[in-house]
Protein backbone atom coordinates (compact mmCIF):
# COMPACT_ATOMS: atom_id res chain seq x y z
CA UNK A 1 0.00 0.00 0.00
CA UNK A 2 1.61 3.77 -1.13
CA UNK A 3 2.31 5.33 2.36
CA UNK A 4 0.77 8.14 3.83
CA UNK A 5 3.58 10.46 4.32
CA UNK A 6 6.01 12.19 2.53
CA UNK A 7 9.47 13.40 3.75
CA UNK A 8 12.18 16.05 2.71
CA UNK A 9 15.60 16.62 2.91
CA UNK A 10 16.16 19.77 5.07
CA UNK A 11 19.21 21.42 6.94
CA UNK A 12 19.31 19.93 9.98
CA UNK A 13 17.49 16.40 9.58
CA UNK A 14 14.53 15.68 7.46
CA UNK A 15 10.58 17.63 7.69
CA UNK A 16 7.73 15.45 7.43
CA UNK A 17 3.58 15.73 5.98
CA UNK A 18 2.34 12.54 7.92
CA UNK A 19 -0.35 12.54 5.45
CA UNK A 20 0.58 13.74 1.93
CA UNK A 21 -2.86 15.50 1.03
CA UNK A 22 -1.89 17.94 3.48
CA UNK A 23 -1.10 21.68 2.51
CA UNK A 24 -0.21 25.22 3.66
CA UNK A 25 -2.90 26.62 6.11
CA UNK A 26 -4.08 29.57 7.50
CA UNK A 27 -5.79 27.44 10.16
CA UNK A 28 -2.27 25.43 11.34
CA UNK A 29 0.70 27.19 11.65
CA UNK A 30 2.25 23.53 11.57
CA UNK A 31 1.09 22.42 8.47
CA UNK A 32 1.76 20.54 6.38
CA UNK A 33 5.34 19.30 7.77
CA UNK A 34 3.78 18.25 11.24
CA UNK A 35 6.66 15.36 11.67
CA UNK A 36 10.15 16.46 12.34
CA UNK A 37 13.47 14.36 12.68
CA UNK A 38 17.20 15.18 13.61
CA UNK A 39 17.98 18.71 14.49
CA UNK A 40 15.43 19.77 13.04
CA UNK A 41 12.95 18.41 15.93
CA UNK A 42 14.09 21.50 18.61
CA UNK A 43 12.04 24.37 19.15
CA UNK A 44 12.52 27.37 21.04
CA UNK A 45 13.03 27.95 24.94
CA UNK A 46 9.49 29.86 24.84
CA UNK A 47 8.14 27.46 22.79
CA UNK A 48 9.13 24.80 25.19
CA UNK A 49 8.21 26.49 28.66
CA UNK A 50 4.53 27.42 27.13
CA UNK A 51 3.59 23.87 25.72
CA UNK A 52 5.13 21.81 28.83
CA UNK A 53 4.34 24.22 31.61
CA UNK A 54 8.18 23.83 32.61
CA UNK A 55 9.50 25.42 34.65
CA UNK A 56 6.80 26.83 36.89
CA UNK A 57 3.98 24.29 36.43
CA UNK A 58 1.49 22.59 34.01
CA UNK A 59 -0.68 25.22 32.07
CA UNK A 60 -4.30 25.16 31.95
CA UNK A 61 -6.04 24.34 29.60
CA UNK A 62 -3.67 22.77 26.96
CA UNK A 63 -3.72 24.44 23.81
CA UNK A 64 -1.24 22.54 21.74
CA UNK A 65 -0.01 19.36 22.03
CA UNK A 66 3.67 18.16 21.05
CA UNK A 67 5.54 14.68 21.56
CA UNK A 68 9.13 14.51 20.97
CA UNK A 69 10.40 11.14 20.72
CA UNK A 70 13.49 8.77 20.56
CA UNK A 71 13.98 5.45 18.03
CA UNK A 72 16.36 3.27 20.07
CA UNK A 73 18.04 -0.40 19.13
CA UNK A 74 18.73 -2.92 21.64
CA UNK A 75 21.76 -1.40 22.85
CA UNK A 76 20.15 1.98 23.97
CA UNK A 77 22.06 4.04 20.87
CA UNK A 78 20.28 6.19 19.26
CA UNK A 79 18.76 5.58 15.68
CA UNK A 80 16.55 8.70 15.38
CA UNK A 81 14.80 11.44 17.25
CA UNK A 82 11.77 13.77 16.25
CA UNK A 83 9.05 15.71 17.09
CA UNK A 84 5.18 15.29 16.11
CA UNK A 85 3.03 18.37 16.67
CA UNK A 86 -0.79 18.46 16.27
CA UNK A 87 -2.95 20.18 13.62
CA UNK A 88 -5.30 22.62 15.00
CA UNK A 89 -7.07 22.10 11.35
CA UNK A 90 -8.02 18.53 11.26
CA UNK A 91 -7.97 18.23 14.82
CA UNK A 92 -5.25 15.41 14.87
CA UNK A 93 -3.21 14.55 17.80
CA UNK A 94 0.66 14.36 17.06
CA UNK A 95 0.16 10.49 18.50
CA UNK A 96 -2.34 9.67 16.25
CA UNK A 97 -0.34 10.99 13.68
CA UNK A 98 2.95 9.08 14.38
CA UNK A 99 1.16 5.83 14.89
CA UNK A 100 -0.61 5.45 11.91
CA UNK A 101 -0.42 2.42 9.60
CA UNK A 102 1.29 2.69 6.72
CA UNK A 103 2.80 6.28 7.88
CA UNK A 104 6.00 7.74 9.28
CA UNK A 105 6.90 5.45 11.90
CA UNK A 106 5.69 2.74 10.66
CA UNK A 107 7.44 2.97 7.41
CA UNK A 108 10.55 3.73 9.69
CA UNK A 109 10.36 0.54 11.92
CA UNK A 110 9.62 -1.64 8.91
CA UNK A 111 12.82 -0.02 7.38
CA UNK A 112 15.24 -0.43 10.30
CA UNK A 113 14.86 -3.45 12.31
CA UNK A 114 17.83 -2.49 14.67
CA UNK A 115 14.66 -0.28 16.13
CA UNK A 116 13.36 -1.63 19.55
CA UNK A 117 12.51 0.87 21.47
CA UNK A 118 10.02 3.68 21.17
CA UNK A 119 10.25 6.47 23.78
CA UNK A 120 8.03 9.38 23.69
CA UNK A 121 7.61 12.75 25.57
CA UNK A 122 4.74 14.04 25.54
CA UNK A 123 3.12 17.47 27.19
CA UNK A 124 0.08 15.59 27.25
CA UNK A 125 -1.02 11.56 27.98
CA UNK A 126 -2.21 10.04 25.06
CA UNK A 127 -5.78 10.04 24.75
CA UNK A 128 -8.64 7.54 23.08
CA UNK A 129 -11.80 10.00 22.10
CA UNK A 130 -13.17 9.28 19.09
CA UNK A 131 -11.93 11.74 17.05
CA UNK A 132 -7.68 10.78 17.61
CA UNK A 133 -7.90 7.47 18.89
CA UNK A 134 -4.09 7.17 19.86
CA UNK A 135 -4.20 4.83 22.17
CA UNK A 136 -6.21 2.26 19.84
CA UNK A 137 -3.25 2.87 17.07
CA UNK A 138 -0.55 2.71 19.59
CA UNK A 139 -1.97 -0.76 20.28
CA UNK A 140 -2.54 -1.98 17.15
CA UNK A 141 0.74 -0.42 16.24
CA UNK A 142 2.64 -2.81 18.72
CA UNK A 143 0.87 -6.21 17.85
CA UNK A 144 2.47 -5.34 14.41
CA UNK A 145 5.69 -4.76 15.99
CA UNK A 146 5.44 -7.33 18.95
CA UNK A 147 9.43 -6.54 19.75
CA UNK A 148 8.65 -2.54 20.04
CA UNK A 149 9.00 -1.78 23.45
CA UNK A 150 7.23 1.80 23.96
CA UNK A 151 7.77 4.11 27.08
CA UNK A 152 5.69 6.98 27.44
CA UNK A 153 6.50 10.23 29.61
CA UNK A 154 3.84 13.29 30.16
CA UNK A 155 4.27 16.48 31.62
CA UNK A 156 0.15 16.49 32.75
CA UNK A 157 -2.81 14.01 31.85
CA UNK A 158 -5.25 14.83 29.67
CA UNK A 159 -8.91 14.45 29.87
CA UNK A 160 -8.88 12.39 32.25
CA UNK A 161 -10.47 14.07 35.71
CA UNK A 162 -14.21 13.43 36.10
CA UNK A 163 -16.02 16.67 35.21
CA UNK A 164 -14.65 15.47 31.23
CA UNK A 165 -17.32 13.67 29.77
CA UNK A 166 -14.71 11.91 28.18
CA UNK A 167 -12.53 10.98 31.06
CA UNK A 168 -13.89 7.81 31.26
CA UNK A 169 -12.70 6.23 28.10
CA UNK A 170 -9.95 8.17 28.32
CA UNK A 171 -9.19 6.37 31.82
CA UNK A 172 -10.17 3.22 30.61
CA UNK A 173 -8.12 3.01 27.34
CA UNK A 174 -4.96 3.77 29.92
CA UNK A 175 -5.29 0.96 32.04
CA UNK A 176 -5.99 -0.85 28.26
CA UNK A 177 -2.41 0.42 27.70
CA UNK A 178 -0.57 0.03 31.01
CA UNK A 179 -1.92 -3.81 30.61
CA UNK A 180 0.78 -4.19 28.32
CA UNK A 181 3.83 -3.51 31.24
CA UNK A 182 6.42 -4.11 30.68
CA UNK A 183 6.32 -3.65 27.46
CA UNK A 184 4.63 -0.01 27.69
CA UNK A 185 5.05 1.67 30.33
CA UNK A 186 3.78 5.33 31.38
CA UNK A 187 5.06 8.37 33.14
CA UNK A 188 5.43 11.34 34.41
CA UNK A 189 8.01 13.89 32.93
CA UNK A 190 10.51 14.65 35.98
CA UNK A 191 13.94 15.19 37.42
CA UNK A 192 16.56 14.37 35.31
CA UNK A 193 14.34 13.63 32.01
CA UNK A 194 13.42 17.45 32.30
CA UNK A 195 17.15 18.18 31.46
CA UNK A 196 17.57 15.57 28.96
CA UNK A 197 14.84 16.93 26.99
CA UNK A 198 16.49 20.46 27.27
CA UNK A 199 19.84 19.31 26.06
CA UNK A 200 18.42 17.11 23.26
CA UNK A 201 15.20 18.88 21.84
CA UNK A 202 15.79 22.86 22.66
CA UNK A 203 17.31 25.25 20.96
CA UNK A 204 20.15 27.71 22.43
CA UNK A 205 20.29 25.62 25.88
CA UNK A 206 24.01 24.04 26.17
CA UNK A 207 26.12 23.85 28.98
CA UNK A 208 25.34 24.36 32.74
CA UNK A 209 22.14 26.41 31.17
CA UNK A 210 20.50 22.20 30.91
CA UNK A 211 20.94 21.57 34.52
CA UNK A 212 18.33 24.84 35.38
CA UNK A 213 16.41 24.40 38.37
CA UNK A 214 13.03 22.81 38.58
CA UNK A 215 10.52 24.88 40.79
CA UNK A 216 8.76 23.47 43.26
CA UNK A 217 5.34 24.16 41.09
CA UNK A 218 6.33 21.91 38.65
CA UNK A 219 8.04 19.63 41.06
CA UNK A 220 4.92 19.09 42.86
CA UNK A 221 2.63 18.70 39.78
CA UNK A 222 4.89 15.84 38.64
CA UNK A 223 4.65 13.72 41.96
CA UNK A 224 0.80 14.51 41.70
CA UNK A 225 1.32 13.23 38.30
CA UNK A 226 2.15 9.90 39.59
CA UNK A 227 0.49 9.72 41.78
CA UNK A 228 -2.69 10.22 39.29
CA UNK A 229 -1.48 7.46 36.50
CA UNK A 230 -0.78 5.41 39.38
CA UNK A 231 -4.41 5.59 40.60
CA UNK A 232 -5.74 5.22 37.15
CA UNK A 233 -3.66 2.24 35.71
CA UNK A 234 -3.24 0.18 39.13
CA UNK A 235 0.81 0.05 38.16
CA UNK A 236 3.48 2.25 39.47
CA UNK A 237 5.22 4.30 36.98
CA UNK A 238 9.29 3.67 36.56
CA UNK A 239 9.67 7.31 37.91
CA UNK A 240 12.81 9.57 38.82
CA UNK A 241 12.02 12.35 41.87
CA UNK A 242 13.05 15.22 43.07
CA UNK A 243 13.98 16.45 46.34
CA UNK A 244 12.81 20.13 47.19
CA UNK A 245 14.98 21.84 49.85
CA UNK A 246 13.66 25.20 51.03
CA UNK A 247 16.41 28.14 51.45
CA UNK A 248 17.45 28.86 55.23
CA UNK A 249 14.49 30.31 56.40
CA UNK A 250 11.86 30.06 53.55
CA UNK A 251 9.03 27.57 54.16
CA UNK A 252 11.09 25.06 55.98
CA UNK A 253 7.93 23.09 57.48
CA UNK A 254 6.37 22.91 53.79
CA UNK A 255 9.68 21.41 52.28
CA UNK A 256 10.11 19.51 55.73
CA UNK A 257 6.97 17.72 54.75
CA UNK A 258 7.54 16.66 51.56
CA UNK A 259 11.39 15.89 52.13
CA UNK A 260 9.92 13.69 54.27
CA UNK A 261 8.52 11.05 51.73
CA UNK A 262 11.42 8.42 50.90
CA UNK A 263 13.02 8.87 47.50
CA UNK A 264 10.36 7.07 44.82
CA UNK A 265 7.35 7.17 47.10
CA UNK A 266 5.72 9.82 44.50
CA UNK A 267 2.63 10.26 46.81
CA UNK A 268 1.21 13.36 48.36
CA UNK A 269 1.14 13.41 52.03
CA UNK A 270 -2.65 13.97 53.68
CA UNK A 271 -1.13 17.82 54.37
CA UNK A 272 -0.96 18.50 50.18
CA UNK A 273 -4.38 16.38 49.26
CA UNK A 274 -8.06 17.75 50.11
CA UNK A 275 -11.04 15.22 50.11
CA UNK A 276 -11.93 14.85 47.11
CA UNK A 277 -8.20 13.42 46.61
CA UNK A 278 -6.98 16.74 44.11
CA UNK A 279 -3.53 18.20 45.02
CA UNK A 280 -4.29 21.20 46.90
CA UNK A 281 -2.30 24.71 46.42
CA UNK A 282 -0.79 25.41 49.43
CA UNK A 283 -0.61 29.11 50.52
CA UNK A 284 3.42 29.07 51.88
CA UNK A 285 4.51 27.94 48.62
CA UNK A 286 6.95 30.29 46.99
CA UNK A 287 7.57 29.18 43.43
CA UNK A 288 10.21 31.08 43.28
CA UNK A 289 12.32 28.47 45.51
CA UNK A 290 14.70 26.38 43.45
CA UNK A 291 14.98 22.30 43.56
CA UNK A 292 18.04 20.53 44.49
CA UNK A 293 17.94 17.35 42.52
CA UNK A 294 18.80 13.80 43.47
CA UNK A 295 19.38 12.16 40.66
CA UNK A 296 18.64 8.72 40.20
CA UNK A 297 20.32 6.66 37.24
CA UNK A 298 17.93 5.61 34.72
CA UNK A 299 16.72 1.90 34.87
CA UNK A 300 16.01 0.41 31.41
CA UNK A 301 13.31 -1.82 31.16
CA UNK A 302 13.15 -5.13 31.61
CA UNK A 303 14.12 -7.69 28.63
CA UNK A 304 11.52 -8.52 26.26
CA UNK A 305 10.11 -11.57 25.86
CA UNK A 306 10.45 -12.72 22.68
CA UNK A 307 8.31 -16.09 21.13
CA UNK A 308 5.68 -14.51 23.79
CA UNK A 309 2.39 -12.80 22.72
CA UNK A 310 2.01 -9.52 25.03
CA UNK A 311 -1.46 -9.53 27.55
CA UNK A 312 -3.87 -8.12 25.05
CA UNK A 313 -5.43 -4.81 26.57
CA UNK A 314 -8.79 -4.90 27.89
CA UNK A 315 -11.80 -3.00 26.52
CA UNK A 316 -9.34 -0.68 24.42
CA UNK A 317 -12.13 1.24 22.77
CA UNK A 318 -12.95 2.71 19.21
CA UNK A 319 -16.22 3.88 19.07
CA UNK A 320 -18.47 7.18 19.84
CA UNK A 321 -20.83 6.03 22.99
CA UNK A 322 -18.25 7.04 26.38
CA UNK A 323 -18.82 4.18 28.52
CA UNK A 324 -20.41 4.89 31.91
CA UNK A 325 -19.33 4.46 35.31
CA UNK A 326 -21.33 3.86 38.81
CA UNK A 327 -20.32 5.82 41.87
CA UNK A 328 -18.86 2.74 43.14
CA UNK A 329 -16.24 2.40 40.64
CA UNK A 330 -15.56 5.93 40.31
CA UNK A 331 -14.95 5.98 44.23
CA UNK A 332 -12.53 2.86 43.94
CA UNK A 333 -10.23 4.36 41.34
CA UNK A 334 -10.26 7.21 43.69
CA UNK A 335 -8.50 4.89 46.50
CA UNK A 336 -5.29 4.07 45.74
CA UNK A 337 -4.27 0.83 46.24
CA UNK A 338 -2.41 -1.06 48.77
CA UNK A 339 1.55 -0.93 48.04
CA UNK A 340 1.95 -4.73 48.87
CA UNK A 341 -0.37 -5.10 45.66
CA UNK A 342 1.22 -3.31 43.16
CA UNK A 343 3.42 -5.00 40.63
CA UNK A 344 7.15 -5.04 41.66
CA UNK A 345 9.51 -2.57 39.28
Amino acid sequence: MEPLYEEFLAHGGTIVKPHHWLNFSLDCINCPYHIRTGEEARVSYTEFQQIFGFPYGPIYPPTKHLTFYELKNSSGSLVQKGHASNCTESHTHPESMLFEMNGYLDSTIHKNSSIKHIILYSNNSPCNEANHCCISKMYDFLLVYPNITLSIYFSQLYHTEHEFPVSAWNREALRSLASLWPRVTLNPISGEIWHSLLSNFVSGVSGPAVFQPILPGRALADRQNAYEISTITGVKPYFTDVLPRAKEGQNVKTWAALGSYPLHNVFLGQSFQGTNGQLQSNPTLNLGIPVVFVLVPYRDLPSIYVGQNPNKPRNVVKHLNTPQMSLEEISDEENLPPENEWRAV
